[in-house]
Protein backbone atom coordinates (compact mmCIF):
# COMPACT_ATOMS: atom_id res chain seq x y z
CA UNK A 1 0.00 0.00 0.00
CA UNK A 2 1.43 3.35 -1.04
CA UNK A 3 1.44 6.26 1.40
CA UNK A 4 1.91 9.93 0.69
CA UNK A 5 1.09 11.97 -2.40
CA UNK A 6 2.68 13.55 -5.46
CA UNK A 7 6.49 13.30 -5.38
CA UNK A 8 6.43 11.98 -1.83
CA UNK A 9 4.93 8.52 -2.12
CA UNK A 10 6.28 5.58 -0.09
CA UNK A 11 5.77 1.95 0.75
CA UNK A 12 6.71 0.46 4.10
CA UNK A 13 9.65 -1.97 4.26
CA UNK A 14 8.36 -4.64 6.60
CA UNK A 15 10.75 -6.32 9.03
CA UNK A 16 13.50 -3.71 8.76
CA UNK A 17 16.00 -4.03 11.66
CA UNK A 18 14.58 -7.23 13.11
CA UNK A 19 17.17 -9.90 12.27
CA UNK A 20 18.51 -12.46 14.78
CA UNK A 21 21.67 -10.39 15.30
CA UNK A 22 19.72 -7.22 16.11
CA UNK A 23 19.57 -6.09 19.75
CA UNK A 24 16.15 -5.54 21.28
CA UNK A 25 14.67 -2.26 20.17
CA UNK A 26 12.82 -0.34 22.84
CA UNK A 27 11.91 3.32 23.06
CA UNK A 28 13.70 4.92 20.10
CA UNK A 29 14.00 8.65 20.59
CA UNK A 30 15.67 9.71 17.33
CA UNK A 31 17.01 8.45 14.02
CA UNK A 32 19.70 9.77 11.66
CA UNK A 33 21.48 8.71 8.47
CA UNK A 34 25.14 9.30 7.55
CA UNK A 35 26.85 9.85 4.18
CA UNK A 36 26.97 6.07 3.57
CA UNK A 37 23.25 5.70 4.34
CA UNK A 38 23.99 3.89 7.57
CA UNK A 39 21.12 4.43 10.01
CA UNK A 40 21.63 5.48 13.65
CA UNK A 41 18.92 4.83 16.24
CA UNK A 42 19.10 6.71 19.54
CA UNK A 43 17.70 4.00 21.81
CA UNK A 44 16.41 5.20 25.20
CA UNK A 45 15.18 1.90 26.66
CA UNK A 46 15.99 -0.79 27.66
CA UNK A 47 19.63 0.42 27.35
CA UNK A 48 20.60 3.99 26.35
CA UNK A 49 22.87 3.68 23.32
CA UNK A 50 23.29 4.50 19.65
CA UNK A 51 22.52 1.47 17.46
CA UNK A 52 23.90 1.49 13.90
CA UNK A 53 22.42 -0.43 10.93
CA UNK A 54 23.09 -0.59 7.23
CA UNK A 55 20.33 0.65 4.92
CA UNK A 56 18.96 -2.87 4.56
CA UNK A 57 18.41 -3.18 8.31
CA UNK A 58 21.41 -5.33 9.27
CA UNK A 59 22.83 -4.46 12.67
CA UNK A 60 26.45 -3.21 12.53
CA UNK A 61 27.50 -1.88 15.93
CA UNK A 62 26.46 0.09 19.01
CA UNK A 63 28.09 2.71 21.17
CA UNK A 64 27.44 5.03 24.11
CA UNK A 65 26.12 2.44 26.57
CA UNK A 66 28.09 4.07 29.40
CA UNK A 67 27.62 7.62 28.15
CA UNK A 68 23.96 8.57 27.92
CA UNK A 69 21.32 9.06 30.60
CA UNK A 70 18.17 9.96 28.65
CA UNK A 71 18.64 10.03 24.89
CA UNK A 72 16.53 12.58 23.07
CA UNK A 73 17.83 14.14 19.85
CA UNK A 74 20.25 12.89 17.18
CA UNK A 75 21.30 14.65 13.98
CA UNK A 76 24.17 13.86 11.60
CA UNK A 77 25.97 16.59 9.67
CA UNK A 78 27.04 16.26 6.02
CA UNK A 79 30.61 15.57 7.21
CA UNK A 80 29.36 12.75 9.49
CA UNK A 81 29.51 14.42 12.88
CA UNK A 82 26.84 12.98 15.17
CA UNK A 83 25.08 15.56 17.37
CA UNK A 84 23.32 13.95 20.34
CA UNK A 85 21.16 15.81 22.85
CA UNK A 86 20.89 14.08 26.23
CA UNK A 87 17.96 15.62 28.10
CA UNK A 88 18.77 13.68 31.27
CA UNK A 89 22.42 14.78 31.35
CA UNK A 90 21.87 18.42 30.24
CA UNK A 91 24.44 18.12 27.46
CA UNK A 92 24.91 18.12 23.73
CA UNK A 93 27.79 15.92 22.55
CA UNK A 94 29.37 15.95 19.12
CA UNK A 95 30.68 12.49 18.27
CA UNK A 96 32.29 10.53 15.49
CA UNK A 97 30.29 7.79 13.81
CA UNK A 98 32.01 5.20 16.02
CA UNK A 99 31.15 7.06 19.23
CA UNK A 100 34.24 9.08 20.08
CA UNK A 101 33.22 12.34 21.80
CA UNK A 102 34.89 15.30 20.09
CA UNK A 103 33.12 18.13 21.91
CA UNK A 104 30.65 18.56 24.76
CA UNK A 105 28.37 21.57 25.19
CA UNK A 106 26.91 22.03 28.65
CA UNK A 107 28.01 20.48 31.94
CA UNK A 108 27.25 16.80 32.43
CA UNK A 109 24.77 16.22 35.25
CA UNK A 110 24.27 19.93 35.93
CA UNK A 111 21.43 22.07 34.59
CA UNK A 112 22.12 25.60 33.46
CA UNK A 113 20.89 28.71 35.22
CA UNK A 114 17.62 30.20 33.94
CA UNK A 115 18.10 31.27 30.35
CA UNK A 116 21.51 29.63 30.01
CA UNK A 117 22.49 26.25 28.52
CA UNK A 118 21.12 23.66 29.27
CA UNK A 119 18.11 22.37 31.15
CA UNK A 120 16.96 19.16 29.44
CA UNK A 121 17.93 20.03 25.85
CA UNK A 122 16.03 18.33 23.06
CA UNK A 123 17.93 18.73 19.77
CA UNK A 124 21.05 20.17 18.13
CA UNK A 125 22.27 20.80 14.60
CA UNK A 126 24.45 23.00 12.40
CA UNK A 127 23.77 26.04 10.26
CA UNK A 128 25.28 26.25 6.75
CA UNK A 129 28.05 28.43 8.23
CA UNK A 130 28.93 25.77 10.81
CA UNK A 131 27.38 27.31 13.91
CA UNK A 132 25.53 25.02 16.34
CA UNK A 133 21.92 25.64 17.31
CA UNK A 134 20.24 23.86 20.23
CA UNK A 135 16.62 23.68 21.34
CA UNK A 136 16.62 23.76 25.15
CA UNK A 137 13.19 22.38 25.58
CA UNK A 138 11.95 20.67 28.73
CA UNK A 139 13.47 22.76 31.51
CA UNK A 140 13.72 26.01 29.56
CA UNK A 141 11.95 27.63 26.62
CA UNK A 142 15.03 28.70 24.70
CA UNK A 143 17.08 28.34 21.54
CA UNK A 144 20.85 28.76 21.82
CA UNK A 145 23.35 29.65 19.10
CA UNK A 146 27.01 28.68 19.47
CA UNK A 147 30.03 29.85 17.45
CA UNK A 148 32.59 27.68 15.69
CA UNK A 149 34.67 27.58 18.88
CA UNK A 150 31.73 26.37 20.97
CA UNK A 151 31.15 29.73 22.67
CA UNK A 152 27.60 30.89 23.29
CA UNK A 153 26.67 33.73 20.91
CA UNK A 154 22.98 34.29 21.49
CA UNK A 155 19.86 32.85 23.14
CA UNK A 156 16.20 33.64 22.69
CA UNK A 157 12.75 32.49 23.77
CA UNK A 158 10.49 32.36 26.79
CA UNK A 159 7.36 30.51 27.85
CA UNK A 160 4.18 31.53 26.10
CA UNK A 161 2.01 31.36 23.00
CA UNK A 162 2.93 34.57 21.18
CA UNK A 163 5.40 34.68 18.27
CA UNK A 164 8.91 34.14 19.62
CA UNK A 165 7.62 32.31 22.69
CA UNK A 166 7.54 28.54 23.18
CA UNK A 167 5.45 25.95 24.97
CA UNK A 168 8.05 23.26 24.23
CA UNK A 169 10.85 23.73 21.67
CA UNK A 170 11.17 20.04 20.84
CA UNK A 171 13.41 20.06 17.77
CA UNK A 172 15.00 22.43 15.24
CA UNK A 173 16.76 22.59 11.89
CA UNK A 174 18.58 25.37 10.05
CA UNK A 175 17.84 25.72 6.34
CA UNK A 176 20.19 26.82 3.54
CA UNK A 177 18.90 30.39 3.93
CA UNK A 178 20.17 30.44 7.51
CA UNK A 179 16.66 30.43 8.97
CA UNK A 180 16.05 28.47 12.18
CA UNK A 181 12.92 26.30 12.10
CA UNK A 182 11.74 25.30 15.58
CA UNK A 183 9.14 22.63 16.37
CA UNK A 184 7.08 24.36 19.07
CA UNK A 185 5.30 21.17 20.07
CA UNK A 186 2.61 22.17 22.54
CA UNK A 187 1.73 25.29 20.53
CA UNK A 188 1.12 23.03 17.49
CA UNK A 189 3.32 25.05 15.17
CA UNK A 190 6.72 25.49 13.56
CA UNK A 191 8.22 28.93 14.20
CA UNK A 192 10.84 30.35 11.86
CA UNK A 193 13.54 32.83 12.91
CA UNK A 194 16.63 34.39 11.46
CA UNK A 195 19.96 33.41 13.04
CA UNK A 196 19.70 36.20 15.60
CA UNK A 197 16.32 35.06 16.87
CA UNK A 198 14.11 37.56 15.04
CA UNK A 199 10.70 36.00 14.39
CA UNK A 200 9.90 35.70 10.67
CA UNK A 201 6.82 33.49 10.28
CA UNK A 202 5.07 30.37 11.54
CA UNK A 203 3.35 27.27 10.15
CA UNK A 204 0.30 26.45 12.24
CA UNK A 205 -1.55 23.60 10.47
CA UNK A 206 0.20 20.97 12.60
CA UNK A 207 -0.57 18.46 15.36
CA UNK A 208 2.18 18.62 17.96
CA UNK A 209 5.30 18.71 15.75
CA UNK A 210 7.98 16.50 17.28
CA UNK A 211 10.88 16.55 14.82
CA UNK A 212 12.03 18.28 11.63
CA UNK A 213 14.31 17.20 8.80
CA UNK A 214 15.38 18.97 5.59
CA UNK A 215 16.35 16.75 2.66
CA UNK A 216 18.65 17.42 -0.30
CA UNK A 217 15.74 18.96 -2.24
CA UNK A 218 15.06 21.49 0.55
CA UNK A 219 11.84 19.77 1.55
CA UNK A 220 10.95 19.97 5.24
CA UNK A 221 9.65 16.78 6.85
CA UNK A 222 7.64 17.08 10.06
CA UNK A 223 6.92 14.21 12.44
CA UNK A 224 3.70 14.97 14.30
CA UNK A 225 2.77 13.33 17.59
CA UNK A 226 -0.78 12.71 16.42
CA UNK A 227 0.23 9.96 13.98
CA UNK A 228 1.05 12.08 10.95
CA UNK A 229 3.92 13.00 8.62
CA UNK A 230 3.82 16.30 6.71
CA UNK A 231 6.19 17.57 4.02
CA UNK A 232 6.59 21.28 3.21
CA UNK A 233 8.61 23.43 0.87
CA UNK A 234 10.88 26.02 2.47
CA UNK A 235 8.20 28.58 1.65
CA UNK A 236 5.59 26.69 3.67
CA UNK A 237 3.70 25.01 0.83
CA UNK A 238 2.27 21.67 1.93
CA UNK A 239 3.64 19.04 -0.48
CA UNK A 240 2.41 15.81 1.10
CA UNK A 241 0.68 14.56 4.23
CA UNK A 242 -0.25 11.10 5.47
CA UNK A 243 -0.50 8.87 8.52
CA UNK A 244 -3.03 7.24 10.81
CA UNK A 245 -3.18 5.55 14.18
CA UNK A 246 -2.85 1.77 14.22
CA UNK A 247 -0.47 -1.14 14.63
CA UNK A 248 -0.31 -2.32 11.01
CA UNK A 249 2.83 -1.66 8.94
CA UNK A 250 2.80 1.95 7.82
CA UNK A 251 0.55 3.07 10.66
CA UNK A 252 1.74 4.69 13.88
CA UNK A 253 0.73 3.07 17.13
CA UNK A 254 1.71 6.05 19.25
CA UNK A 255 3.73 9.20 18.59
CA UNK A 256 6.26 9.59 15.76
CA UNK A 257 9.15 11.22 17.64
CA UNK A 258 12.00 11.40 15.13
CA UNK A 259 12.61 11.08 11.42
CA UNK A 260 15.29 11.36 8.74
CA UNK A 261 15.70 10.88 5.00
CA UNK A 262 18.70 9.14 3.43
CA UNK A 263 20.48 10.00 0.16
CA UNK A 264 18.07 7.85 -1.87
CA UNK A 265 14.99 9.57 -0.48
CA UNK A 266 13.95 6.74 1.83
CA UNK A 267 12.27 7.87 5.04
CA UNK A 268 12.85 6.49 8.55
CA UNK A 269 10.41 7.24 11.38
CA UNK A 270 10.77 6.24 15.03
CA UNK A 271 8.19 6.14 17.80
CA UNK A 272 9.11 6.70 21.43
CA UNK A 273 5.90 6.09 23.38
CA UNK A 274 4.18 2.77 23.98
CA UNK A 275 5.88 -0.19 22.33
CA UNK A 276 8.39 1.96 20.45
CA UNK A 277 9.51 1.04 16.97
CA UNK A 278 11.34 2.15 13.83
CA UNK A 279 9.77 1.95 10.37
CA UNK A 280 11.45 2.43 7.01
CA UNK A 281 9.43 3.87 4.12
CA UNK A 282 10.97 3.36 0.67
CA UNK A 283 10.47 6.20 -1.80
CA UNK A 284 8.44 5.16 -4.86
Amino acid sequence: MAMGTRRHAYEVVEGWGHGPECPKLGLISAVGSDSRDQVYLFNRLPQPAVLVFDRDGHFLRSWGEDLFRQPHGLWISPDDRVFVADSGDHTVRICTTDGQVRQTLGTAGQSGAPGLPFNQPTWAGLSPSGETFVSDGYGQYRVHRFGLDGGLLRSWGEKGERPGQFALPHSLVVDRRGRVLVADRENHRVQIFDGDGTFLEQWTDLRQPMDLFIDADDHVYVAEAQQRISVYSLDGELLSRWGEKGIAPGQFSDSPHGLCVDSRGDLYVCEVIGQGRLQKFARL
